[in-house]
């Protein structure tokens, strides 16, 4: 897989973010592309994506991220938890640099991969907020006492297994500021005893068409409030 030289890396990145280029911050695209091109080096080597195609790697690291940019609420304190090289987490905070970013990665390799992309976009002045990284499972997190306003997981875990695991590492919020994104691709949205579904956002991925759910979840005390 090559991204095709960056004009057409460029041209992939805009195709994804439509839409939302007057509310980009500054050199956004720029540290994108710089991260997706790091990807790209780093994954002859270490198991970062299973990503078939220039296409599909773009989708898989950006649209997801991009859905999300739209409706966290404002200056959250985020937590994607397996991560890999960085999705939906790093772009979103690269989207969002009022948001406070926390990625969270078992795997020492895509750790250090993880490290390295943030230390380089940091360098070239186009990462105003680096979110922080962890290695370490969710479950290591929520048994610490970790807790996060905001928990997104995409694949790491099944969505049934996933949502107890966001409740436990919301658990010490208010409970208007807790919430608990599952991003799909076929499964139907899980159920949880005292969670419900506030939002259900179903769209496709502008590069390969696959079709996709992003589907948030507040305590059920709070959804009428």
């Amino acid at each position: 897989m090559t991204l095709g030289g960056a004009a057409r890396l460029t041209d992939r990145i805009a195709t994804v973010l439509a839409g939302l280029e007057a509310r980009l911050p500054a050199r956004a695209p720029e540290a994108l592309a710089r991260w997706l091109e790091l990807v790209e080096t780093w994954n002859a080597k270490v198991d970062l994506t299973a990503a078939r195609s220039a296409e599909e790697l773009a989708d898989l690291m950006l649209a997801d991220a991009r859905v999300l940019a739209e409706h966290v609420p404002e200056g959250r304190r985020v937590v994607d938890v397996g991560t890999g090289a960085g999705a939906p987490g790093l772009p979103l905070a690269l989207l969002r640099p009022d948001l406070t970013v926390t990625l969270v990665e078992p795997l020492q390799k895509r750790v250090a991969f993880l490290r390295t992309a943030i230390g380089t976009l940091v360098q070239h002045g186009e990462l105003a907020a680096p979110p922080r990284v962890e290695r370490a499972r969710g479950e290591d997190l929520a048994r610490a006492g970790r807790s996060f306003e905001v928990a997104i997981s995409r694949a790491t875990l099944g969505p049934d297994a996933w949502l107890p695991l966001g409740a436990a590492l919301t658990a010490a919020e208010p409970a208007e500021r807790r919430e608990i994104w599952v991003l799909l691709a076929r499964d139907e949205p899980p159920a949880h005893a005292g969670w419900v579904p506030a939002r259900d956002l179903r769209y496709r991925w502008p590069l390969t068409g696959a079709d996709r759910r992003a589907v948030r979840y507040v305590p059920e005390t709070t959804k009428n409030a």
